[in-house]
């Protein structure tokens, strides 16, 4: 996602605010059924309703088992505070401009990568930072869900952190909203969350827009009207703030893309290579290719940083025209 939009409106964290959201959760309902027993006189043979309720119990077993499988692998898979620094599973990417430091939104927390390469838990905070994106300087939004050590709901909503990641305060749909991708820019919120694409000039009341399955999106920096989407079938086109897209021909398919704030779009294809445009998406030029498989990327100036699977991060000081390793992964 492209950085150092300009900052957001402060939302109102004001107890018992009156902000009201069109992205609300539904409860779930259980019913019950009520069985009789036979007395002992009961004939012995057994009727369909009672095979019923044998057959399902026996299926609630097989379910009840089956949660408690899966509850211990995530328990076991779950970060924690102690572990080593791990650049894995990289969810989003920004670049501070207070210091012009890389941070990677990761399942294993946020990390600071320095000129260096070397990389640093900000925090000693352990959590999965999912849709991280830069506002300003040390001003972030991410969403995600809590470390094995921490209580709260199990997705974290929009969050929000105004002193480089050492503490941050959610700011809404909390327990409600896990935001995939998110981009600060144009004074507006807008975020991926389960399918639907939403905006909010607040970051507390939200407008649900356009449904779409995507992997990445990103923002015009000159309207903010226009945003492309990556998806399986190829780069989409918004022309009304992603009430609805459309595809856009002759572009390549492409898996993340980023926006500069001079008005170049690059993205990123699932096989690693690497495309430049200056007008818009309407022509591309083929850059460079990276090493591995794309996770996260974003472009700031002739600044390119990708994040790949197991941990590496590559950065391009010509426009993508050639990369080199800035953190050596496993």
């Amino acid at each position: 996602m492209s950085s150092r939009p300009p900052r957001t409106q402060r939302p109102s964290r004001r107890p018992g605010a009156s902000g009201r959201h069109d992205h609300g959760s539904s409860a779930g309902r259980r019913s019950r059924t009520n069985t009789d027993t036979h007395g002992a006189g009961a004939p012995q043979r057994r009727r369909p309703w009672v095979l019923l309720v044998v057959i399902l119990a026996g299926v609630t077993a097989l379910v009840v088992g089956a949660l408690f499988v899966v509850q211990v692998i995530v328990g076991a898979d779950a970060p924690s505070a102690g572990d080593p620094v791990r650049l894995e599973h990289v969810h989003g990417l920004g670049v501070d401009p207070a210091d012009g430091a890389l941070y990677a939104g990761t399942h294993y927390g946020l990390i600071r990568i320095d000129e260096d390469g070397t990389a640093t838990l900000v925090a000693d905070r352990v959590q999965d930072f999912m849709g991280f994106t830069v506002v300003g300087s040390e001003h972030y939004l991410a969403s995600g869900h809590p470390g094995a050590d921490q209580d709260g709901p199990a997705n974290l909503g929009l969050i929000e952190s105004t002193d480089g990641g050492e503490t941050w305060a959610s700011v809404s749909l909390e327990g409600e909203a896990d935001f995939h991708a998110l981009e600060a820019r144009h004074n507006l919120v807008y975020g991926y969350n389960a399918g639907a694409l939403m905006v909010s000039d607040d970051g507390v009341n939200w407008e649900t827009r356009g449904s779409l399955p995507l992997a990445d999106f990103a923002v015009s920096p000159s309207d903010p009207d226009t945003l492309v989407a990556t998806t399986e079938q190829g780069l989409a086109l918004s022309t009304d703030g992603g009430r609805s897209f459309a595809p856009m021909e002759g572009a390549p398919l492409l898996q993340l893309v980023s926006w500069t704030d001079d008005s170049v779009l690059v993205g990123v294809a699932p096989d690693g290579a690497t495309y430049l445009s200056n007008d818009d998406g309407e022509s591309w030029q083929l850059r460079a290719s990276v090493e591995g498989q794309p996770e996260a990327l974003t472009a700031v100036g002739r600044q390119v940083f990708v994040a790949l699977a197991g941990g590496t991060v590559v950065r391009s000081t010509d426009a993508g025209a050639s990369f080199s390793t800035m953190h050596a992964g496993d």
